[in-house]
């Protein structure tokens, strides 16, 4: 069975892409790799990584909205003596196609997302409000570590908002070098705490990028070497914080980090009942009026929001509770779990 090189001519002809749902290139390259799958489909019919991979090429079909009739790439010249440990090598610092390279399939992803009073979205999906006052860990484990700080959202109220994110990028061969991103209130900058824009002068440098989506209000930080892509965003006097995480990535820490908000939530301590919200600053009818225009479904966003606005009387909250349902929709693996129902 020769699925590793329809895996490896995909990887190699999309290495150059930008991710783009309407990329004809990249369209072009799936008909290829689906083209290069039925060649070999009948001495492949009991491997694994084969299935994997075709139904891999079904999902990022329909992922990009491409048809199955159409061009495809012409053949790739092979090189006279393929070197398979300097092909792994080249992909070293993009995560996602050595995954395909060496398993035959996407890897998996995990969301995680932060927003309002603040209220955790956990990589396992379940969803708390949270005191927290102080310096909490969202993540630590062997490649990032991020850290959200929280005050009272009103002088005198148990409700908190974050007010400070710091993430530390961990050095890692030859991709990157340590960065370290930090934002608060009115402040987020488009660049890593010494300056640069990317991870560094290593040979995988441009594999950690960040950019401005709105400035000084909208943050995109990609990391294709470990696949992970995080948001940070602020709505009136709030930071926001949205992942989407490479499977493995989330999952590699010790026992000894077992203190992260996003495999965890927050703990039991922690936890505010939203049903018991306290005397707000504005009426709960108020606020359920203004939550419902930017959030029609009354899922736990919306009740998140609901909740904020009551507890504060800002009406920018609306704005951080709709971003955080847009991360969700972008970062999702499985949309069927966007919404949350209590």
């Amino acid at each position: 069975c020769k699925i590793r090189r329809c895996n490896s001519e995909y990887v190699a002809a999309t290495l150059q892409l930008r991710r783009s749902p309407r990329a004809l290139a990249h369209c072009d390259a799936l008909r290829s790799y689906s083209h290069c799958t039925r060649k070999i489909a009948r001495t492949c019919r009991g491997n694994l990584a084969y299935h994997s991979a075709v139904h891999g090429i079904e999902d990022l079909m329909i992922q990009h909205n491409c048809s199955k009739e159409g061009p495809t790439l012409p053949p790739r010249a092979r090189p006279l003596a393929p070197n398979h440990q300097g092909f792994e090598s080249l992909f070293m610092c993009n995560y996602e196609k050595s995954f395909l390279y060496k398993h035959g399939r996407l890897p998996r992803y995990q969301h995680c997302a932060t927003f309002g009073d603040p209220h955790i979205r956990t990589f396992h999906d379940d969803f708390h409000t949270c005191q927290v006052e102080g310096s909490w860990p969202l993540l630590d484990n062997d490649y990032l570590f991020v850290q959200a700080t929280s005050s009272p959202v009103v002088n005198g109220s148990s409700a908190t908002v974050t007010s400070k994110l710091t993430i530390i990028f961990k050095n890692m061969k030859e991709c990157i070098d340590q960065k370290v991103y930090q934002a608060e209130i009115d402040n987020l900058p488009a660049a890593f705490e010494d300056g640069s824009v990317n991870g560094g002068e290593r040979p995988g440098g441009s594999s950690l990028t960040i950019r401005d989506v709105n400035p000084r209000r909208h943050v995109m930080i990609r990391a294709e070497y470990i696949g992970t892509t995080i948001v940070i965003r602020q709505a009136g006097r709030q930071l926001s914080f949205s992942i989407r995480a490479a499977e493995q990535v989330a999952r590699a820490f010790t026992e000894e980090q077992d203190l992260q908000l996003c495999v965890d939530g927050c703990p039991r301590s922690q936890r505010i009942s939203r049903s018991e919200c306290c005397r707000g600053r504005a009426t709960t009818e108020a606020a359920r009026a203004l939550c419902k225009e930017k959030l029609p479904v009354e899922d736990l966003y919306f009740q998140s929001c609901v909740f904020d606005v009551v507890t504060s009387g800002d009406a920018n909250f609306t704005i951080a509770a709709h971003g955080a349902l847009e991360d969700a929709r972008d970062f999702l693996p499985n949309t069927s779990k966007l919404h949350i129902f209590q």
